[in-house]
């Protein structure tokens, strides 16, 4: 009884020991193949962007609406790339002027390796409830950009859930987008809303 307790040990042994070798031979070549198949982080820049309507209330109250374009580029030669979700954020420095209010377009898609894809970007945050609350001090220096003549500067801050793919291999990643938005201003008709557009084609920082 005891020899026959024993084998069964050994085997057991033999048998973890076998598993514990294939996960590491299977990871080995995962590796191996992301070795040679290495997919290039994406790339982004601003197509475009048009800044309406915006105003600052004296209870400190942000209102806009702007519409961007982001050009999302797969560098990758042989990797294609699925972006399963794209959550965008303005900010006027350390203020949040709310996420992209009709979420993006498209909120999903394939993209194939070197090409590029455009997602359009829309935040639509009216007068009254439907603007935007910051800290006073926030709207106070945006105020003052606004009536300083030059460009108003903004933050746009994406992020991206995505997944590679090569054949049966794919790998999940979180990039995150940052872009910086100057827009010079004009003024808009007999209201107090100032406007404007670029089309700057500048590259956003991207973070893995």
């Amino acid at each position: 009884m005891a020899k026959h307790g024993g084998g069964g040990g050994s085997n057991g042994k033999k048998y973890g020991g076998g598993c514990c070798g294939f996960i590491v031979l299977a990871g080995f070549v995962v590796l191996i193949y992301w070795a040679i198949f290495q997919p290039h982080h994406i790339r982004a820049t601003v197509g475009s962007a048009t800044l309406s309507n915006l105003t600052v209330a004296s209870n400190a109250e942000v209102s806009y609406s702007l519409a961007v374009t982001l050009s999302l580029y797969n560098p990758s030669v042989r990797v294609n790339i699925y972006y399963d979700t794209i959550d965008a954020t303005l900010r006027f420095r350390d203020a949040v002027l709310g996420p992209a209010a009709n979420g993006t377009s498209p909120s999903e898609f394939y993209q194939r390796r070197k090409t590029a894809d455009d997602v359009e970007l829309q935040f639509d945050y009216g007068r009254g409830p439907g603007g935007v609350a910051v800290a006073a001090v926030a709207a106070a220096e945006l105020e003052k950009e606004m009536k300083g003549g030059g460009p108003v500067s903004l933050g746009l801050d994406v992020d991206v859930r995505v997944r590679y793919v090569f054949r049966i291999f794919k790998l999940r990643q979180k990039p995150r987008i940052w872009c910086a938005l100057s827009i010079p201003l004009t003024a808009e008709g007999q209201g107090p809303g100032v406007g404007g557009a670029v089309a700057s084609g500048d590259p956003c920082w991207v973070k893995y």
